[in-house]
């Protein structure tokens, strides 16, 4: 059963990482000051890696919606991902809209998988 805490929690803690993807996507895209979309991909990377290890820890039910979902959930975006990919195609980069998808997929797995394989050795 969810508790009052845990619905009062869930913005809070969404609010806080997505604050927290808006400041790391900045800061990525600042220092890259490429047209590829390296801070959405860092983003997306490091929150697969995390919710791998959260999902790894195999916290309690409220714990985990709340890390996961609420955190996690806000932190990435497969939004954003999917416009960048989709607006690269309109520019007629093909091969860097393919990149996205294969190197977010490929490096996204593999950091879900480092996180489940960190969090089980806790």
């Amino acid at each position: 059963m969810t508790t009052a805490a845990v619905w009062a929690a869930v913005p809070l803690i969404g609010g806080l990482g997505a604050v927290l993807r808006f400041v790391v996507d900045r800061t990525v895209s600042k220092r890259t000051g490429a047209a590829f979309p390296y801070g959405t991909l860092v983003v997306n990377i490091s929150g697969a890696l995390l919710l791998g290890f959260v999902a790894g820890l195999a916290l309690p039910t409220h714990l985990a919606l709340l890390a996961g979902t609420a955190f996690v959930g806000s932190y990435t975006t497969f939004s954003t991902w999917m416009l960048e990919t989709h607006r690269l195609g309109e520019e007629r980069q093909l091969g860097p809209a393919v990149a996205n998808i294969g190197v977010s997929l490929v490096l996204g797995l593999a950091a879900a998988a480092c996180g489940l394989w960190l969090g089980t050795r806790l």
